[in-house]
């Protein structure tokens, strides 16, 4: 072994005695001391003294402390383009994925995460976990003005046109082939999701060929781009079309920032790395904005399902149903859910039935990451009611 390896392998002590090593490294440098009496004395006074450390006291730093240090700042010099509240999620949620990124190394660029939505799940590594961000988010930065991350669309070509010509003398020996169609990282979608995944194939495709932390830093500049223009539209009312739904611009931050949560914790998963929830604060308005959109949930459900036999129009003949939620943990809060649509009339009398559950579990059965059927949930009345609420959290997801 020469002297630059050795000394590669002597600088991972550190990390190896805190457990803290990659497995593959980790392996390479257990086989090192084996051979090398020098380094393996080292590593066994650097284990004792890593034995010394309090498990109950944990080297990260807690969740909350980025925010208190900021609101200190804030409090002495208040910013000169305040971000709105409804930015603050986006503006920590992407700033905590960036930190995760950060410290991927080149065989973890490499990693395949998993990505479930009500449709399925994606397989894609970390710089294209960031494409498929970065084209969602580029309809924000559309309806602020922004330029559009995702190239555009290749123009279809022309029919060709066909004229007589004299006839083949002979046939050819090889027929032609047809040439080989690569499978997309992201699978075509149809209905409302079309939209959403022709831009993030077309923007995968034109990334391909960077480097993964190139990829990062078009990421990154993006968020910076859209947290500096929402401040200059606090009211937040510009409509946004995300394709399979048009949000104001305060809702669809909130959205975004729910979005870059979720996928940051499935890469943080694929790599093996830990990774905080959001804030209590930004979580509770996560957890209203699932509220407000899950009437559109149910009424996907209920067009999905026929209606009940021999009743014409359904629930249309009864008081429109409304559901008791009752949000427990961070982001504690209580609401009244419809549960039929506007055909069925004004609601009336006392809600159905009642749901209890975590806010933060609310909104990952919201994003198609928990079973509604194995969800821990403290229910009262009607049950079908419930079920029929878990069942169409999950449809808020996409691809």
């Amino acid at each position: 072994m020469n002297e630059e390896r050795h000394d590669a392998l002597r600088s991972l002590l550190g990390a190896w005695s805190l457990g803290a090593c990659p497995p593959r490294e980790a392996a390479e440098l257990e086989q090192h001391l084996r051979d090398c009496a020098e380094c393996a004395e080292e590593a066994a006074r650097l284990r004792d003294a890593a034995g010394w450390l309090s498990l109950d006291e944990p080297l990260d730093q807690p969740g909350s402390l980025r925010q208190q240090v900021l609101d200190w700042c804030l409090a002495r010099r208040p910013a000169e383009l305040p971000v709105p509240a409804w930015g603050m999620p986006y503006t920590a949620e992407t700033a905590k994925l960036d930190a995760l990124l950060r410290d991927l190394g080149p065989e973890e660029w490499q990693e395949v995460a998993e990505l479930p939505w009500h449709g399925g799940a994606e397989l894609l590594r970390p710089a294209e976990v960031l494409g498929r961000l970065t084209a969602v988010d580029g309809f924000l930065a559309l309806a602020l003005g922004l330029p559009d991350p995702v190239p555009a669309a290749a123009p279809s070509a022309p029919a060709p046109t066909l004229t007589p010509g004299p006839a083949p003398t002979a046939q050819r020996r090889v027929p032609p082939q047809e040439a080989a169609v690569p499978v997309p990282r992201v699978p075509p979608q149809g209905g409302p999701y079309a939209a959403v995944t022709a831009r993030t194939a077309r923007l995968l495709a034109d990334q391909a060929g960077l480097p993964p932390q190139s990829v990062r830093a078009r990421w990154r500049q993006q968020t910076h781009d859209l947290v500096r223009s929402a401040a200059l539209a606090p009211q937040g009312s510009t409509p946004v079309d995300l394709g399979f739904a048009v949000l104001p611009l305060r809702d669809a931050f909130v959205d975004r920032a729910l979005e870059c949560f979720v996928r940051g914790e499935d890469v943080a998963r694929a790599v093996a790395y830990p990774y905080a929830p959001p804030a209590p604060q930004h979580l509770r308005q996560m957890v209203e904005l699932v509220v407000r959109l899950l009437p559109r949930a149910l009424a996907g459900l209920r067009a999905a399902r026929p209606e009940p036999a021999g009743v014409p129009g359904g629930r249309a003949l009864r008081e429109a149903r409304r559901l008791r939620l009752v949000v427990d943990g961070p982001a504690a809060g209580e609401w009244l859910v419809p549960l039929d649509g506007e055909e069925a009339g004004p609601p009336g009398g006392e809600p159905v039935a009642s749901m209890v559950l975590d806010g933060l579990e609310l909104c990952q059965l919201a994003a198609a990451h928990r079973d509604p059927d194995r969800l821990p949930v403290g229910e009262h009345g009607d049950r079908a009611a419930v079920r029929e609420v878990l069942h169409a959290l999950p449809l808020l997801s996409r691809p």
